[in-house]
Formats: C-alpha cells, sequence, structure tokens
C-alpha cells in the first residue's frame, strides 16, 4: 500500500463524527463567499488587482476571478455534502492561499480579516487527511 493510500485509510478510521460538523460548516462558508464574489465580481477582481506579486492581463484577471467564483461554490457544496471531500479540498488550496499571502497577511501586522482565511485553510488541510467522514454522501453511497 503506498503513502497516499495509508493516509486515506488512517483518515477514514480516525475521524470523529464532531469533525464533519465543522466540514458541513466549511462547505457552506466557501458556498456563501462563492455566491458573495459572484454577487460582486468588482469586489473580487479589485482584491486580485490590488496585490503586488502578480501582474495580470485582464482576460487572465477575469479568468482567475470566474475560476475562485465557480471553485468555492462547487468546492463548497461538494464539501459541504460530503462527496470527493478531498478533491475539492485540494482544489481550494491555491484560492485560499492566495487569499491569505496575497490579500491578507501582509497588509496589516495584526489583521482581523485574515483569520477566517486561515482557518478555511489549515481545515482544507485537514480534510485532505481525514477525508469526509461518517455522516457524508460518500460513505452513505459506498454501504449502498
Amino acid at each position: 500500500m503506498n503513502l497516499v493510500h495509508k493516509i486515506e485509510n488512517w483518515g477514514d478510521t480516525h475521524h470523529p463524527k464532531i469533525l464533519d460538523l465543522v466540514r458541513i460548516a466549511l462547505g457552506v462558508f466557501l458556498l456563501l463567499k462563492g455566491i458573495a464574489f459572484m454577487q460582486n465580481t468588482a469586489y473580487l477582481r479589485h482584491l486580485i488587482e490590488d496585490q503586488d506579486v502578480v501582474d495580470l492581463s485582464p482576460t487572465l484577471l477575469m479568468i482567475l476571478v470566474y475560476y475562485v467564483t465557480f471553485a468555492h461554490m462547487v468546492g463548497g457544496i461538494l464539501i459541504a455534502l460530503g462527496i470527493y471531500t478531498r478533491l475539492a479540498s485540494i482544489i481550494q488550496i491555491p484560492i485560499v492561499l492566495g487569499a491569505v499571502f496575497l490579500t491578507s497577511i501582509f497588509q496589516e501586522p495584526i489583521n482581523t480579516m485574515a483569520w477566517p482565511s486561515i482557518t478555511a485553510l489549515i481545515l482544507l488541510v485537514i480534510f485532505i487527511i481525514l477525508g469526509s467522514g461518517p455522516i457524508s454522501l460518500d460513505r452513505y453511497l459506498a454501504s449502498e
């Protein structure tokens, strides 16, 4: 058994049910964040334009805005339902890393707006390791 299967097996056997509530809350948070970005794409575009690390063309900027919105909405639904949780979490990691490092953490020494992104990043890493859990659509479909 390779390392990925060992981690997957360990995560499946060591998953407390209370973490399923945290997983559902994280999924709903990401879904709501995606809906907020969809309703106000100008705000998300401004956030991405404001960073000084990467210079993006207008076309690439709009592709990135729509990718972030779509990935948050679809990934949030998948994580909340507990189906393909590891894949959805892996897809969310670059977006949340961008939120943490490009927009939040370097603006001020104590930035209270960075904590939701940092918390989401930590939880995404946890759910990459632990997976969906016992209260999930993955577990339900596997039992049938």
